[in-house]
């Protein structure tokens, strides 16, 4: 784990306020707030609006994440387990396989990055590590099995074939980074199925060969 943490990084998503910022859960939608009248140039604030993980596909500082992480941000930063921090500029992204790059000047710094395994010698039941920020707590690792392959009835995208787990994915890991024993990348953490919110054991990746396919042709 030691070796590959420093490659997972933690993203922030700040965007201009909607309505939806202000509502109150529960609250029937005519008795919700309406968003404030705001003086001059505060209507276009930016507020933080979310967070997620991603990890670093280059030393040329790209970094690989879900699209519905950074949906609807205008501002993002990406923080690394080291705690340096940078402005990231969107370069790309993708609703039908939900991925999105963002890219970080280090200024020549060297960087760390994950390498991808060939998943096609995946198999049910090899062991895994799921890696990200859950809930903005920090980085953490949880660990698990691949519990099936080639799933693709997951409601998000037509266009990948996910890994599922059942290594604990919650929210915040999403674009976080799916490794197998040896440190090497099998996917990007993206789904979980789940009533409450919270991890019940069924999560889903995107596999690394497509992550590939889509990044490469950015």
């Amino acid at each position: 784990y030691a070796a590959i943490a420093p490659s997972v990084v933690s993203i922030e998503v700040a965007g201009i306020p909607t309505a939806a910022d202000f509502q109150i859960p529960g609250l029937p939608q005519d008795q919700q707030p309406q968003l404030p009248d705001l003086p001059g140039d505060q209507s276009e604030q930016l507020i933080p609006q979310g967070q997620g993980s991603g990890w670093i596909f280059d030393n040329e500082g790209h970094i690989v994440t879900n699209n519905h992480v950074v949906e609807g941000g205008q501002e993002f930063r990406v923080v690394l387990n080291d705690r340096r921090e940078f402005p990231a500029e969107l370069v790309m992204k993708d609703e039908r396989t939900d991925l999105a790059v963002l890219r970080i000047d280090t200024k020549g710094q060297d960087l760390p990055m994950l390498q991808f395994a060939e998943t096609r010698n995946l198999a049910v039941g090899d062991l895994v590590l799921a890696i990200g920020n859950p809930f903005g707590v920090g980085q953490t690792v949880t660990s698990g099995i691949v519990s099936a392959l080639a799933r693709t009835d997951v409601g998000v995208s037509d266009y990948a074939s996910f890994i599922q787990t059942d290594a604990a994915i919650n929210p915040g890991n999403s674009g976080g980074a799916l490794v197998d024993m040896q440190g090497r990348l099998l996917g990007v953490n993206s789904i979980i199925f789940s009533k409450g919110g919270g991890s019940n054991g069924v999560g889903f990746a995107i596999p690394a060969e497509m992550v590939k396919r889509v990044v490469d042709a950015a």
